[in-house]
């Protein structure tokens, strides 16, 4: 019989439910915990925390479900492979080994991949010719570069997979693709070589079917009325096997759905062209996949074919491009929508009398109802609402402008149209705009470092 793993989803995001891990390894068998913590604005949010606190830059709360997991963790029956990390896996690192050294545990392996944070290494890269071009405008990096706030490569899973093989029980990384957090154990596991691509393909889509969570479980599901506790919703787990097919389930007696359709889903979730989705370690062809039931909550996916991998890693670099606020106020009954739509108008035109550099304002009429406790079926009607939210969103580039515009909102209370609430929160200030900046770079030019530590 053919060797088979399973490999479970703790994470979907930065914030996701902190007890799906947990259960996921207490529920039943499972081989593997893959937790995925990292968006593409994630790690700028994580480096400016970092700039604050040099022990900070990861996702802290993934300490504590390590605490909770580390006696399955320690007796072999589990490994994590997390991109918690961020911008500071070494401290991430640091803090599991203490959490491990007050429990008393012995013989704990934590291997750390890093080399990915590029951030201060633009201008060595740019010197010798990696000008790191915008992949949308084409515009170089350096157009950009003072207001750099995070720069990071996606690397594969093959430094993952070395880590694996140094015999580490938790693996903690940078940015590293969602993908290769998944393909990584069944290459070490399977023997599998970096160059079938059928293989490396097949281990990507397993990865992307559960690099989200619960969404291949039945979360953010179209049909989701018929998905059953919701309340209570599993995680998915992959069976994988060796010959590169894999059951798509969750643990018997959960909640939430496992079924062709929340499977599908998920395939299409960020999905450009569906024959080369590409990846530091293959180019794989979602085209080729094929699905089956395999029981209840079981999909079957097999049939999967890729092509080689490029010889470029994708970078991921946000940078500082202006501020922004957002306030609301909500107007009532009667005409609340004209009264709305007149408090916005009122606010634009002082923004001007006041001189203020702002580029965007939009005054957005929210909802209905909201404050009336009168069952919504005996008041739904769309032509005379109730109550309107008018939200105000503004934009510039002059951070103290868009503040002095911030105090022009709750004087509208007592100089704007009558009948008006729901102001909170004091003067709303102006936050910084985190934009995207994706890039290519010769994979030739960087290497990720693996090291390995024990308690």
């Amino acid at each position: 019989m053919s060797k088979t793993i399973r490999i479970a989803s703790g994470q979907g995001f930065w914030g996701d439910l902190p007890i799906a891990a947990i259960k996921q390894v207490k529920q039943g068998p499972v081989d593997y915990l893959m937790m995925d913590y990292l968006a593409e604005v994630t790690m700028s949010i994580m480096q400016k925390q970092k700039l604050r606190n040099a022990e900070f830059g990861y996702a802290r709360d993934f300490v504590d479900v390590i605490e909770q997991i580390l006696p399955e963790v320690t007796a072999g029956k589990v490994k994590v492979m997390s991109n918690a990390g961020g911008v500071n896996p070494l401290a991430c690192k640091n803090a599991i080994l203490n959490i491990a050294e007050k429990a008393g545990i012995k013989n704990l392996k934590i291997a750390v991949v890093d080399g990915d944070n590029i951030l201060d290494d633009i201008d060595r890269l740019v010197s010798n010719g990696h000008l790191l071009k915008n992949m949308e405008t084409g515009e170089e990096i350096a157009t950009v570069k003072d207001d750099l706030l995070s720069a990071n490569i996606y690397y594969g899973a093959a430094p993952m997979v070395e880590a694996l093989e140094l015999g580490a029980h938790i693996v903690i990384t940078g940015r590293v693709t969602d993908t290769g957090l998944c393909l990584a154990p069944m290459i070490h596991e399977f023997g599998w070589s970096f160059e079938d691509f059928d293989k490396m393909a097949a281990g990507t889509v397993a990865g992307h079917i559960l690099e989200c969570g619960a969404q291949s479980s039945g979360g953010n599901f179209t049909d989701w009325e018929t998905v059953p506790d919701m309340e209570d919703i599993a995680f998915p787990i992959v069976e994988a096997h060796e010959d590169g097919s894999f059951v798509v389930t969750k643990h018997e007696n959960t909640g939430g759905l496992v079924s062709q359709m929340t499977v599908k889903e998920q395939l299409l979730y960020e999905i450009g062209n569906p024959e080369e989705y590409i990846t530091p370690d293959c180019v794989a062809d979602f085209s080729s996949i094929q699905l089956r039931d395999d029981g209840p909550n079981r999909v079957k996916v097999f049939g999967i074919k890729g092509k080689p991998y490029t010889p470029y890693y994708k970078v991921s670099a946000s940078y500082l491009n202006g501020y922004k606020f957002s306030s609301t106020l909500v107007y009532y009954w009667p005409d609340a929508l004209k009264k709305a739509v007149r408090g916005g108008e009122i606010l634009k035109k002082r923004a001007e009398m006041l001189n203020l550099d702002i580029q965007d304002f939009r005054a957005e009429y929210v909802g209905f109802s909201g404050c009336d406790e009168t069952p919504l079926p005996e008041k739904f009607d769309r032509d005379t609402p109730q109550e309107v939210q008018l939200r105000v969103s503004v934009s510039g580039n002059n951070k103290a402008h868009l503040d002095r515009f911030g105090k022009e909102i709750a004087p509208l209370i007592l100089t704007g149209p009558s009948a008006v609430t729901g102001f909170a929160g004091g003067r709303p200030k102006a936050t910084e705009i985190v934009a995207y900046w994706p890039a290519l770079i010769e994979k030739k030019a960087v290497k990720p470092n693996v090291s390995i530590f024990t308690i």
